[in-house]
């Protein structure tokens, strides 16, 4: 399905608190409306106006002339035979399409990897979601309802959440941090802050920004080398930010926060799992407060990258832990169906 750009009313969920308020304002209207429909949009995700119905049916056709609830549409869906996990393609009234990812865990737990992009122009050598480049910018409306797709689905809330999906979160900074509070408020998803988690390439605009918020989102770093010329060979996306500039940043989001970063390093088999390459990532994260995700690289179709073996990986969680840092081996999710770190792809 080609990405046509059509008219199309803005969505109800991409509204902040205080637009709800200047709305009920406008419409001259008692306070207790805006809770209302506050209540309809996100926490109860209501995709039809009839459903609202302890509103008037002259304030929702007042609302349906203004904004839209409507769901994206499921264009494909896929589900892994390993592990029960579920790749969606969704489409949005305007066009764009997405891929978001549902994995359901033990005790009740669902988590949703979601995308901030359509596309990405960030170019990861390893990636797949950037080789078609950046199509647009998702809202946050648009972000919320993945998670709220996937909710219904599986007939179950979402308990955590990761922006690691299609493109760069804080190239979307603001819909991102929307969607964020929307995901965490007991008026949305009532999802714990600690849950929210938001992965960059590493922006440090971003990182600085994120530091100063005051909920205790978790942040996460694409590292993937610390070695600078790997790093820019790999992630040319962010080669004008250096590595020494990007560990100061974090040490100072550290400073800030209390809060512990991790570093995603995908181990790509004589790329960056060789001695050199170790060491490095040790010094880099060597009496800094961190943890670092260490991952199979999953195979792109097209590429010429490998993953490094078991035994690698095993080698560096070693090594870390012998200057005090944790690491661990992160299990991939839905390989079979594409759905893992850096295989989706905006295609119908």
């Amino acid at each position: 399905m080609a990405n046509e750009t059509t008219n199309t009313l803005p969505l109800l969920r991409d509204l902040s608190p205080a637009d709800i308020d200047q709305l009920v304002y406008d419409l001259q209207l008692p306070k207790f409306r805006g809770k209302q429909i506050t209540e309809w949009a996100w926490k109860r995700a209501a995709t039809s106006y009839d459903d609202m119905t302890n509103l008037p049916k002259t304030l929702r056709a007042q609302l349906a002339e203004r904004y839209s609830v409507d769901a994206p549409r499921e264009l494909r869906r896929q589900t892994s035979r390993l592990d029960g996990t579920r790749k969606y393609l969704l489409g949005f009234a305007d066009g764009k399409q997405v891929e978001c990812v549902g994995m359901p865990g033990g005790r009740g737990r669902l988590a949703a990897c979601v995308s901030t992009q359509a596309g990405c122009a960030m170019g990861c050598a390893f990636c797949a979601t950037g080789k078609s480049g950046l199509v647009g910018s998702l809202t946050s409306g648009q972000i919320y309802d993945q998670v709220m797709h996937i909710a219904e689905d599986f007939g179950q809330r979402v308990t955590s959440v990761v922006f690691m999906g299609q493109g760069e979160p804080f190239a979307n900074y603001d819909a991102t941090l929307r969607a964020l509070r929307w995901l965490n408020s007991e008026q949305g998803a009532g999802i714990g802050a600690r849950h929210l988690t938001v992965s960059t390439c590493g922006l440090l605009p971003g990182i600085h920004a994120f530091a100063a918020e005051p909920e205790q989102f978790t942040l996460a770093v694409s590292l993937h080398s610390a070695v600078q010329a790997t790093r820019d060979m790999l992630m040319p996306g962010v080669r004008r930010y250096s590595l020494v500039h990007l560990r100061a940043a974090l040490r100072e989001y550290v400073e800030a926060t209390g809060r512990r970063p991790t570093y995603e390093y995908a181990l790509i088999g004589g790329i960056n799992d060789t001695r050199e390459h170790m060491e490095a990532l040790v010094q880099f994260c060597q009496g800094d407060l961190c943890h670092v995700n260490l991952i199979q690289l999953n195979e792109v179709s097209g590429s010429n990258f490998k993953p490094s073996t078991a035994e690698k990986a095993d080698e560096f969680v070693r090594r870390l832990a012998a200057v005090g840092v944790e690491a661990t081996v992160r299990d991939s999710r839905g390989p079979d169906i594409d759905a893992a770190c850096g295989q989706l792809r905006q295609r119908s």
